[in-house]
């Protein structure tokens, strides 16, 4: 047993000036710290002036196989962007190997990511997400729009998420990505959608990402007309975006991006109690434009924060994602956004992602960080904590110190 006695403890939109937590694998208790003098005596650990008790972080959505990239692709627009992955993408993936990997999830560790949920394209990261400290939600990735490689494209989805599935490993999470919705073939998606349903999996898919997707999905034209009719040969859209979200009934899943949702589409999605990960630096670096909250809210929209790969990100790291957010989002009210952009990455993006953590609660995995700040203390320390970012001290994951 574990007692650590803070300054303060900030979970679930609560600041609890001098508390302290007690745990074993999970949150025994969450006190003020005089009752925890008065039970424990010498056994509290003082953590002393300026400390800060934070859950760990939850990234809801990253690419690590395209971690080698720096300079390479090009930022912008969305289309420029793909041409670029596209003509460097085996350059990228083939210049990433395990020990990169490796380095981006430390990465995220370092910036106090304890769990994350990983999009896997080609299946090269698992043994990195295996044997990682963190949580992982492995989402294998499933794409193809050609129905006559419909056999193909399935069997080697199919052989990636058997190869996840036979990881056997406390906090990894087997589960299923369906690209989006111009890049999988209906027959593909209902297939695997019924596998996990019947696996109870988890699920996320990309959805309305750019304006070039809008487009192409709504009238068979715009930039992706060139790029289907000369790599693919195809001349209309997979699907419409109304019948991809109907693949998705029953079934609550993560939708990653939805920047140009229309309002039935937002309508269709709040029904389904879906997620929306919301990633501000991509978005930019993209020029996808910026996810309107307020519709997020108005249709009762549960939204997260995820920092997307380093194919269209400079960092892993939570901290640069909310404060990027908190930039982007000018018109809404500054210490009510920084609140919520807390709850995104961290209690929020739990429940979503189907994790007990996220909070430090009585009887949650004991997931939290030891942070230090060197300000004073008070109620707008969710926004100063963003702007004058704290020192991570130690990490602990299920009660075990993995950091510091």
């Amino acid at each position: 047993m574990k007692i650590l006695l803070a300054n303060a403890v900030f979970t679930d939109g609560t600041l609890y000036r001098d508390h302290g937590v007690v745990f074993e694998r999970t949150v025994l208790a969450l006190k003020p710290n005089d009752e925890l003098r008065a039970e424990y005596g010498d056994r509290c650990v003082e953590l002393g002036e300026g400390s800060v008790l934070l859950p760990g972080l939850i990234n809801p959505h990253v690419h690590l196989e395209f971690s080698a990239n720096r300079s390479t692709l090009t930022y912008g627009a969305f289309m420029p962007w793909l041409q670029s992955v596209i003509a460097n993408r085996d350059e990228l993936v083939n210049g990433c190997d395990d020990a990169c990997i490796r380095h981006a999830v430390d990465m995220m560790l370092e910036n106090g990511i304890t769990a994350f949920g990983a999009v896997s394209s080609y299946g090269f990261d698992l043994d990195a997400c295996a044997s990682s400290l963190q949580k992982v939600v492995y989402f294998n990735e499933l794409i193809g729009s050609d129905p006559a490689m419909a056999d193909a494209l399935y069997g080697n989805f199919q052989e990636r998420l058997f190869a996840s599935q036979a990881v056997v490993r406390d906090g990894f999470y087997p589960s299923i990505a369906i690209h989006s919705p111009y890049s999988v073939h209906r027959i593909l998606i209902q297939k695997a959608l019924e596998y996990a349903k019947a696996h109870r999996l988890r699920v996320t898919a990309h959805f309305m990402e750019s304006p070039s997707e809008r487009e192409w999905l709504d009238e068979n034209s715009g930039d992706f007309k060139p790029f289907f009719e000369n790599f693919l040969r195809q001349h209309r859209a997979a699907n419409s975006a109304e019948e991809f979200l109907t693949y998705f009934d029953g079934h609550p899943t993560l939708f990653t991006h939805v920047v140009h949702a229309k309002d039935d589409e937002l309508a269709h999605i709040a029904k389904g109690g879906h997620t929306v990960i919301h990633c501000p630096i991509s978005n930019r670096l993209l020029g996808s434009g910026a996810i309107n909250l307020e519709r997020l809210d108005a249709h009762r929209i549960r939204w997260v924060c995820g920092t997307d790969g380093l194919s269209s990100n400079y960092a892993l790291d939570l901290f640069e994602e909310m404060k990027a957010a908190l930039f982007m989002h000018h018109g809404s009210d500054l210490l009510p956004l920084a609140y919520r952009l807390w709850k995104s990455v961290t209690k929020n993006a739990a429940e979503a992602l189907g994790l007990n953590c996220g909070t430090i609660s009585a009887g949650y995995d004991a997931d939290l960080l030891i942070t230090r700040v060197d300000y004073p203390i008070n109620e707008q320390l969710p926004l100063h904590l963003l702007l004058r970012r704290p020192a991570i001290e130690s990490v602990y994951i299920h009660g075990n110190k993995v950091k510091g």
